[in-house]
């Protein structure tokens, strides 16, 4: 998928890649799949969406399920059905179509205008009716009220076809030579037609009267446009009920108020081809005209480009399909043009997966490089002589510059400059001594942190390049030089602890060698203080240096690692007796803890009894438990045990169950008496 961005408007080109002809076998195709690269990887979103030379129309039907286009060799009309993303039928006509135009919703009913005066009806089976008109027509439009054909061409008259009645009626007799273009308001049905004098006539097809006319020539003409030729209307588009916008054959594009005869805005091409087709985009307020070179997309309040596209071939005519981003594109090449813009609107519902394709390929945008185009500006054309090339195939305008082949910039500039070589080979030259001393130790330039490990680092560096001059070896990336430790430098976070434990430990060396790196540092700092600048020696080290320290370096590792142990110890001797005496000095105060609500203080012991419980496992709790009686173990019928727990109760809990109970056995001592009284009262013995 190829991707274009003017104006940060990412536009996804859907029909790039290589395209198979259509003489070869299946059998054939697929082995090209599996050999190309570049037919394997192209997206085919609709199969067989080509002609077999050029393409002349191409119109979505007002379902937005049928695609049809028109083309050449042999003239043919191919109808495309969206949902099953595939070919529908293909008919093959007498002659090339001017223009066609569906009068159903599908592709039932369908009117072709051909380039031999006739008329072409065919329904949904085939073709069902011919006729022919008196001049050459150019285009036609519908009136779908009164079902009549309005046809402008090579005449002065618009001839009308009734289709309910099946015969023509009385033409409309215009003031020009020639009609080129026509269309009808759908709101009103307000007829207009341009012609070839570059005006636009109005006409009311009840009255059939004219009702306006719009002088456009003579208000296509600005400061900044030049002209050699009388403009003539090449496109003409309504939108809603007021507005309308009118293309000229020089290149511009007007925008009309129906209530007034001067335009509301004038937009110039650039590039003074004729304008080929107008359509409006309502959700951005937009204006999409279209010439043989360039698609622009603008505002239609101000003026301002929105975004523009430049296919690789010239276009004949531009679909923009119906509440969607989607482009389709004829050209003058086999392929038709398939095209994305996410920011007109959302995929169509045939291809709603181009909408998640599109926002993976934002997530991880990709970097495009023209490896096979040279920009170049003005100045440089003018120093190669090529400005006459400008506004040739050769050059491709782009921002303040052109593009041009790498091929021909190399050619050009060799038959310029024959010595061109010689100057390379002297800058690759240059380049390669720059990279050798680039890669001595430079102590001038040594990180603000962590300078004794880079020291180390260049050291280590020079000695591999040293046994790589002698020895083939495959030299490994420098820290110093890669990105992913460029942090290790710069931020004080990173700093070596060297006075560490683990560092001593690991490096028992470490404080000897770093006493030259130190030497190194000193005469480094001296020399940024004084602005000194000192040759260093091709070897990387200075031959007193080499001979007076090669003692300290032969020294046993071994030994080293003990001397570091009993530093350690030592060190650690005295941090102990420092904490003594810090602890001697400081004065113990009482803790004070605070007890949960609901719970009784009792003593220490219950607590560090607690604890000693939950280090003991559950079958000792268990055991401790069924002793105290607050567990009981028995054996069910089923063969399973069973585990009985009672809560332990406090002392508070424990005295009122006791006094619960006292009062129990009074009450029941008194009610004994009372009884034993009252059966004496009943046998008529005194009471003592």
């Amino acid at each position: 998928m190829q991707v274009s961005s003017l104006n940060e408007v990412k536009i996804y080109s859907l029909s790039c890649g290589k395209s198979l002809p259509e003489w070869l076998s299946d059998r054939k195709k697929r082995a090209l799949q599996k050999k190309d690269v570049d037919v394997r990887r192209r997206i085919e979103l609709i199969q067989d969406f080509e002609m077999p030379t050029v393409c002349t129309t191409i119109k979505v039907s007002k379902d937005g399920q049928y695609i049809l286009a028109t083309g050449t060799y042999k003239p043919r009309i191919r109808c495309y059905d969206t949902y099953q993303l595939s070919l529908k039928f293909e008919r093959c006509l007498d002659s090339e179509v001017v223009t066609f135009e569906t009068l159903s919703d599908d592709y039932s009913k369908i009117v072709f205008l051909h380039n031999d005066r006739y008329i072409e009806f065919h329904s949904q089976s085939g073709f069902y009716y011919k006729t022919r008109i008196p001049k050459f027509g150019r285009d036609f439009s519908y009136h779908y009220p009164s079902c009549d054909l309005y046809f402008v061409g090579a005449s002065s008259e618009v001839y009308r076809l009734n289709l309910e009645q099946g015969r023509y009626l009385n033409p409309l007799h215009t003031d020009a030579a020639e009609n080129n273009v026509c269309d009808i308001n759908s709101v009103h049905g307000l007829f207009a037609t341009g012609t070839i004098e570059g005006r636009v006539e109005c006409w009311d097809p009840r009255s059939r009267n004219r009702v306006g006319l719009l002088d456009c020539a003579l208000n296509s003409v600005t400061a900044d446009s030049e002209i050699n030729s009388l403009p003539t209307i090449s496109a003409l588009k309504f939108n809603g009920a007021l507005t309308m916008a009118v293309g000229t054959s020089t290149g511009q594009v007007l925008l009309y108020d129906l209530r007034s005869d001067k335009p509301l805005l004038v937009k110039d091409h650039q590039y003074g081809l004729p304008i080929k087709s107008v359509h409006f985009q309502d959700s951005l307020d937009l204006i999409l005209s279209a010439d043989s070179r360039i698609i622009k997309m603008w505002n239609k309040n101000s003026g301002k480009i929105f975004t523009s596209l430049e296919p690789e071939h010239d276009l004949n005519d531009v679909c923009l399909y119906h509440n969607s981003g989607m482009l389709l594109t004829a050209n003058e090449t086999p392929k038709m043009g398939i095209y994305y813009i996410p920011v007109l609107g959302p995929a169509p519902r045939w291809c709603s997966f181009l909408d998640n394709l599109t926002e993976e390929l934002e997530e991880n945008p990709e970097s495009t490089v023209y490896d096979d185009y040279k920009f170049v500006t003005k100045k440089d054309l003018e120093n190669l002589g090529l400005t006459h090339l400008i506004g040739s195939p050769f050059l491709r305008a782009y921002m303040h510059g052109f593009f041009m082949d790498i091929r021909l910039y190399h050619k050009v500039k060799l038959m310029v400059n024959p010595f061109a070589y010689e100057e390379y080979r002297k800058d690759k030259i240059r380049q390669k001594i720059e990279e050798t001393r680039a890669q001595r130790v430079q102590l001038k330039k040594l990180p603000k942190v962590n300078k004794e490990l880079a020291l180390k680092l260049i050291e280590e560096e020079e000695e591999k390049q040293k046994s790589t001059w002698k020895k083939k070896v495959k030299s490994l990336p420098n820290i110093l030089t890669d990105d992913r430790f460029k942090v290790m430098f710069e931020n004080p976070d990173f700093q070596v602890d060297e006075e560490s434990e683990e560092f001593r430990l690991l490096n028992p060396l470490v404080s000897k060698i770093s006493e030259k790196r130190k030497k190194k540092l000193r005469l480094l700092e001296q020399q940024e203080l004084h602005g000194k600048e000192e040759e260093e020696e091709p070897e990387g080290k200075p031959s007193d240096a080499e001979s007076s320290e090669s003692s300290d370096d032969e020294k046993d590792w071994v030994e080293e690692v003990r001397k570091q142990r009993k530093l350690l110890q030592q060190e650690e001797k005295v941090k102990r007796q420092e904490r003594r005496k810090e602890d001697q000095q400081t004065v113990l105060k009482p803790q004070f803890y605070e007890i949960k609500a609901g719970e009784e203080f009792r003593s220490f012991k219950d607590s560090a009894m607690k604890q000693k419980l939950l280090n003991k496992t559950l079958e000792d709790r268990l055991k401790i438990e069924a002793k105290n009686g607050t567990l009981s173990v028995s054996d069910t019928t089923v063969g399973s045990k069973q585990l009985t727990f009672t809560l332990k109760r406090s002392e508070q809990q424990k005295k009122q169950q006791e006094a619960e109970k006292l009062h129990r056995q009074e009450r029941k001592k008194l009610r004994r008496s009372a009884g034993h009284l009252k059966s004496r009262h009943r046998r008529g013995r005194p009471f003592h």
